[in-house]
């Protein structure tokens, strides 16, 4: 099962611990609880609360940790039933020397660089039968949510174009409308998921119509419901990572 496709709602999500209150309230009100991220220092302030940058679910009971955060998330997820395993890659400032973990996953697929994948966290997704599709995006899951197991939205054309090799139905969408603080903008992946077997997510509001009108239509078609967190506009946070 991909971790990123819930078959319910999760207990907990893992969201940067610079997601505004709006949005915690948002989690609270549908009785999900949220687990904040911790600052990796390691990383660019940008994206140093990013979840997607320093850890990985393998399935729902395995996560992989950058050794620079691991003892963190082994602390605060040690009542959850959550097993933390620590990756090989310690995490640097600058590309791609942050990426190793930021790996995608659509159906029985993992999206990413793999010439920059923690060797670690390739080892145990390839043990669960999880096949590596190579692409040159090192942001892969900034770069892209599932919606299900053979849909996903990318703000990548070159993540769209090898989808779509795969028989993967691949909406793109400009990165331009997301919101990321330091940055030209942000990525579609790290600001919107699935949170439940119902609900895609969206952080904030798309202001572009246009895209919002068509990307409400490729989620319906999906058999998802849209949503948003917050009236404010659509930020990159990383990834919402759930735990059911």
């Amino acid at each position: 099962m991909n971790p990123f496709v819930p078959n319910k709602k999760p207990r907990y999500v893992i969201i940067d611990y610079r997601a505004s209150q709006n949005i915690i309230d948002y989690f609270l009100k549908k009785g999900i609880n949220t687990i904040k991220t911790v600052k990796c220092i390691d990383l660019q302030e940008g994206v140093n609360g990013h979840p997607d940058m320093v850890i990985h679910p393998i399935d729902e009971k395995t996560f992989i940790a950058a050794p620079n955060v691991y003892d963190y998330y082994n602390e605060v997820l040690s009542n959850t039933g959550i097993k933390v395993i620590k990756g090989g890659k310690t995490l640097c400032r600058n590309y791609p020397e942050d990426i190793a973990y930021n790996v995608a996953r659509i159906g029985r697929y993992a999206v990413h660089n793999t010439h920059h994948t923690d060797q670690v966290l390739k080892y145990y997704l390839e043990e669960a039968d999880v096949k590596f599709i190579h692409v040159n995006q090192g942001y892969a899951k900034c770069s892209m949510a599932a919606l299900g197991e053979n849909k996903a939205v990318t703000s990548d054309i070159s993540i769209h174009e090898k989808l779509k090799s795969y028989n993967i139905d691949c909406m793109y969408i400009n990165p331009e409308i997301v919101h990321l603080k330091g940055y030209n903008h942000g990525f579609i992946g790290g600001a919107t998921g699935l949170i439940s077997e119902n609900i895609f997510l969206s952080t904030g509001v798309i202001k572009d119509n246009d895209i919002l009108n068509r990307l409400k239509k490729f989620i319906f078609s999906s058999g998802y419901m849209y949503d948003e967190a917050s009236s404010e506009q659509i930020i990159d946070l990383g990834s919402i990572i759930p735990i059911i």
